[in-house]
């Protein structure tokens, strides 16, 4: 079906307003279409139309964000038409369901995670919180986004998560240990009583790193950059 064709029973469900209507045009962002410039529009025609409903759309939002397999144009309603309050219960409900772990498709947490690090409206605290336990998903993209979230953050909620990571045995990802250096540099974090077991981490491409006064510090030099 092309988009002319799906437009008018986008349409229609939009000025239904029902809860089953507007859950059925929440589905349509479980659909990919080939052509993704006309799939890209139609979503964001299909958020905007949600959004112009207000808390109308809230329960039929929050029915589909409990089974969709990815969230990131739902979650872009989500913040458009529920208080902070609300937000916040349903990424609790998501995450409930989400526990660290083994998932088949987790791209439903990487969406949220993603979305959550980035939401002007949360605080550093209630981000790293719900970030921190991620650390240790099974799925290596999963702490990498978790990773990256906490970077955004104040370094006095996110410092213990991310040592406690860097240290952490189970971890073998160079890719993470690597970003979680980055980030520890930038941020600037003391290592306290993990520096010794850092230390020894730094070798082969993470002696691109060294720790001075306590804290990591990349390494200026031609060749570590790799």
């Amino acid at each position: 079906m092309c988009i002319r064709d799906r437009f008018p029973a986008l349409e229609r469900l939009l000025e239904d307003g029902s809860d089953e209507a507007l859950f059925g045009l929440c589905r349509r962002f479980a659909v990919t279409s080939m052509k993704l410039v006309e799939d890209e529009q139609e979503k964001s025609w299909v958020v905007d139309g949600l959004v112009s409903k207000g808390a109308q759309a809230l329960p039929a939002l929050r029915r589909f964000i409990k089974s969709a397999e990815a969230l990131s144009f739902p979650l872009r309603v989500l913040e458009r038409i529920a208080d902070k309050a609300v937000a916040l219960q349903v990424v609790d409900e998501v995450l409930a369901g989400e526990q660290p772990g083994y998932v088949r498709h987790p791209e439903r947490r990487i969406d949220l995670l993603r979305w959550l690090s980035e939401w002007p409206a949360a605080t550093s605290a209630e981000v790293a919180s719900r970030l921190a336990p991620y650390l240790a998903d099974f799925d290596e993209n999963v702490r990498f986004v978790a990773v990256e979230g906490l970077g955004h953050h104040d370094v006095a909620e996110i410092s213990a998560a991310l040592l406690s990571a860097m240290v952490r045995p189970d971890e073998e990802s160079g890719r993470i240990r690597r970003r979680l250096l980055e980030v520890l540099a930038d941020k600037q974090v003391a290592v306290g009583e993990h520096q010794a077991a850092i230390a020894a981490l730094l070798t082969g491409p993470l002696t691109a790193f060294s720790i001075e006064g306590g804290m990591v510090k990349r390494n200026d030099r031609p060749g570590y950059d790799q």
